[in-house]
């Protein structure tokens, strides 16, 4: 009993290969390992850290109406997009289940995701769809590029929004979205069981300004009438209200309210520059899953909020 819980615990095999390692059933493994449980032999403890995530998460399940929320820690070496990817990959490749479509945004949160996805088992029939414009400018996070990698990492169909993120005028945005194509497009966007998605600022360096999804001058104008984020392309005030204005005419993707309409919302943000951003996009019942790290969640948590409770499932939370 003791060997088998030291091969266990201490060594990482799996119950089989102790099975095989000590010449005895599976089953008499599972007995073993529960024996010693009960007789105190081994003692198994949730570190303190661990523990105040768990109860971070909790507080903003409650906080903000979600359905779930996993806080990751804020202490590493290792870049906080990264870490948040890794952690976004996890939530998601939980959640999937057989002929799931997956709405993708863009940014590099989203992409982090994208690359770090596995699937812990076979999951067949999904299908992961694009739905925002594509970009213009820079490559590194595009949303054509995100929704590609993680089709791939999990071998899923793969549908790109045919179209630019932003047109010229908005007689060309609505000739082209009346193309059958983008129509059948549209209608596998608005059927997706799950989207996945970032929050920006709108500060100098942020995503939607070296994106080269639009002028300076335009974001300058959605700055002016009170945005604070940026979810999918659309501008939000501090209340998680839209801010309108003349690029939304021309801008070729799902809505807020479409948004709002999925019935999983994954939200993978962080860091101190978001926290404004986030709080609006929280408030705004724009996600039903949150993907964070600790001083962003405090810092969440410690500012006044209002919030509109999505339809969700029963709490979920994850350290």
């Amino acid at each position: 009993m003791i060997w088998a819980a030291w091969l266990y615990y201490a060594d990482g095999m799996t119950q089989n290969e102790i099975a095989k390692r000590l010449n005895v059933a599976r089953a008499t493994v599972v007995n073993y390992l529960r024996e010693a449980r009960e007789r105190g032999i081994v003692s198994i403890q949730i570190s303190p850290e661990a523990q105040g995530r768990t109860t971070i998460a909790r507080r903003l399940v409650q906080a903000f109406g979600l359905a779930g929320a996993n806080v990751i820690s804020s202490d590493s070496e290792r870049s906080l997009t990264a870490r948040l990817g890794d952690a976004g990959a996890r939530l998601l490749a939980e959640r999937l289940a057989q002929g799931d479509v997956i709405g993708v945004a863009w940014g590099r949160t989203v992409l982090a995701v994208a690359e770090q996805i596995t699937l812990v088992r076979a999951v067949s029939g999904l299908t992961v769809v694009q739905v925002s414009g594509s970009s213009t400018g820079s490559s590194d996070f595009s949303p054509e590029l995100c929704t590609s990698v993680l089709s791939s990492r999990i071998h899923a169909r793969c549908v790109n929004l045919l179209a630019p993120a932003v047109l010229s005028s908005q007689a060309l945005r609505d000739t082209l979205l009346a193309e059958p194509v983008l129509q059948r497009q549209f209608a596998l966007i608005r059927a997706s069981n799950h989207i996945l998605f970032g929050v920006g600022d709108v500060a100098d360096g942020s995503t939607i300004r070296v994106s080269g999804t639009a002028d300076q001058s335009e974001i300058d104008a959605y700055v002016a009438q009170g945005a604070v984020g940026v979810i999918i392309g659309r501008f939000i005030d501090a209340d998680g209200n839209a801010t309108t204005g003349e690029l939304d005419s021309r801008m070729v993707g799902i809505s807020l309210g479409e948004l709002r309409q999925m019935p999983s919302r994954i939200c993978v943000a962080g860091g101190e520059q978001k926290i404004d951003a986030m709080l609006a996009t929280l408030k705004g019942g724009y996600a039903t899953h949150l993907v964070t790290d600790t001083n962003t969640a405090e810092a969440l948590l410690n500012r006044p909020h209002h919030y509109i409770i999505p339809d969700a499932a029963s709490p979920e939370t994850e350290p």
